[in-house]
């Protein structure tokens, strides 16, 4: 518990939210270089194309939660998109699927994670190629995954226009 409590204060920091990080901490942080947006604008993709981890905590979920976060705070206007494909595609099933696809009877664990990165207005994608890939259709996504006709694709057409990929 405390790496994970420790990885979420640093990530906190490092996107530029120091005084909730320094209230934590018994001596002060000064911040020498703010993270400010061009514009007060920020378009970014997050590429999520295999599991990464901290504990059971999936990084780029975090991420994603913790730049919306700091998007409303700071007024920033844009918009961040997550792409799901290759093998971390079945993180955005509805738990059924999830259940088949990973021979478990838990159920999808990301599920409200997904849910609660929609509700800060997060778009959540999955690809068309790893559903065709995997046999599965719309019906086995959660709900408000969008589907993309290929990752790969998507990825480069919201780099050209403007979009920052990210991969954690």
């Amino acid at each position: 518990m405390k790496s994970w409590l420790t990885t979420i204060l640093g990530t906190v920091a490092i996107l530029g939210a120091a005084p909730v990080y320094a209230a934590t901490q018994p001596d002060p942080i000064h911040i020498d270089i703010p993270v400010h947006f061009k514009n007060n604008e920020a378009y970014v993709v997050f590429n999520l194309d295999h599991p990464a981890f901290v504990g059971d905590h999936p990084v780029g979920m975090l991420y994603m939660h913790l730049l919306a976060d700091h998007m409303k705070a700071m007024g920033t206007k844009g918009k961040i998109i997550g792409v799901f494909h290759g093998p971390a595609a079945y993180m955005v099933l509805n738990d059924k699927a999830y259940d088949e696809a990973r021979h478990v009877t838990t159920g999808n664990p990301y599920a409200q994670l997904v849910a609660g990165l929609e509700k800060q207005g997060v778009q959540i994608e999955e690809c068309g190629y790893s559903m065709k890939v995997h046999h599965w259709g719309n019906a086995n996504l959660l709900p408000g995954v969008l589907v993309n006709s290929g990752a790969i694709g998507r990825i480069t057409q919201l780099v050209q226009e403007g979009y920052v990929q990210i991969q954690p």
